[in-house]
């Protein structure tokens, strides 16, 4: 049995932020992620001489000062998310695709230059060695007498406090707890959504960027489908070309290889055949994603309980904590919820 003063169950963005948080005050801890990488739904694709394809989340806004903070103290910069002056409409099967103009943006959203993963992958180099073990999943939390007992997939460690940022309804799903979480606890996180779980994240990577060079600008919004939102996903230097867009969340029950056909007779529809063919495809079926993802016992409305005050309350005197961006009292779901649950996070601990 190993022994820390503190766990961290995910090495996802609140995870690695409450890791960093602790690291700057010389507080040791140990992250036990179930994935074989880091970052969680923080997902880039990179690939040498391509442009970088969020599979994961993606976007921000002025809106959401905790992440420009560390973002800015890790001198990680942003750039614009490029729309256009128009977009491909299509809002009904029966009629033509349209060219509309947008209008401007008054809240432009940026991307991470280099992509979101470097976020995750600077939080990683500030961390001692060994303070992240992969391939370790949580299938028990034991609570015995002042201490917590984490089974995992890597062995069993012993504890102070164990901290969860895997969503809620993950968290209750999945991983056995004795004594009981609260009733009431438990019939909230069986009703909260677990944000991007039914996502399907689609890149198309191409050699020449044809929608910089006509009307077409590369943004379309579909209600025909089955890309229901398709964006310019270039790298910041402009070198590197791509386009990246949401797939209608049916077609997790498709094959990789009807997935594709279906996005490339989509395309057909917009551009000519000598520009319409991309040179690779990469997709994330965030519902395929175990770590990510568990099926629903009913159906939940998107962001349902996302922010509930009671994940912020603390169980079993203090020893469980529970984090994670679907708990944050502001932007859960986003980057900015799982930043500002990590600083919430820190300050529990560092009061106690």
């Amino acid at each position: 049995m190993q022994q820390t003063d503190i766990v961290i169950i995910g090495a996802g963005l609140s995870g690695l932020t409450l890791a960093y948080l602790l690291q700057e005050q010389k507080i040791p801890c140990k992250i036990l992620e179930a994935r074989d990488r880091v970052g969680g739904r923080i997902f880039t694709d990179y690939q040498e001489n391509e442009a970088p394809i969020e599979l994961g989340a993606t976007w921000l806004g002025k809106n959401h000062p905790s992440l420009i903070e560390l973002l800015e103290t890790l001198g990680l910069p942003l750039f614009p998310q490029t729309l256009g002056d128009t977009a491909i409409y299509e809002p009904i099967s029966t009629s033509p695709p349209q060219q509309v103009a947008l209008p401007p943006q008054e809240e432009p959203s940026f991307r991470i230059a280099g992509g979101s993963s470097r976020l995750i992958h600077t939080l990683v180099e500030k961390l001692p060695p060994n303070c992240i073990q992969l391939a370790a999943q949580v299938s028990k939390l034991q609570f015995v007498g002042d201490l917590v007992e984490v089974h995992s997939s890597r062995g069993i460690y012993q504890a102070q406090k164990v901290i969860s940022t895997l969503p809620p309804y993950l968290l209750v799903s999945t991983v056995d707890v004795a004594p009981a979480l609260p009733e009431s606890l438990v019939e909230i996180a069986r009703q909260t959504h677990t944000w991007m779980g039914e996502s399907i994240k689609v890149g198309l990577r191409y050699t020449e960027p044809f929608w910089k060079h006509a009307t077409y600008t590369g943004t379309v919004f579909s209600s025909v489908g089955p890309l229901t939102e398709l964006y310019d996903h270039s790298n910041v230097e402009g070198t590197h070309f791509a386009l990246k867009g949401f797939l209608n969340s049916a077609y997790h029950a498709t094959s990789r290889k009807e997935r594709i056909q279906a996005v490339q007779k989509q395309l057909n529809r917009y551009v000519s055949p000598e520009v319409k063919t991309f040179s690779s495809y990469i997709e994330c079926v965030w519902r395929h994603e175990p770590f990510t993802f568990f099926p629903y016992e009913g159906y939940i409305l998107p962001h349902q309980n996302n922010g509930n005050p009671i994940f912020r309350e603390d169980f079993f005197d203090s020893k469980l904590i529970i984090a994670g961006s679907e708990t944050s009292p502001r932007n859960p779901g986003y980057m900015e919820g799982a930043i500002l649950s990590a600083k919430l996070t820190f300050e529990k601990l560092v009061q106690v």
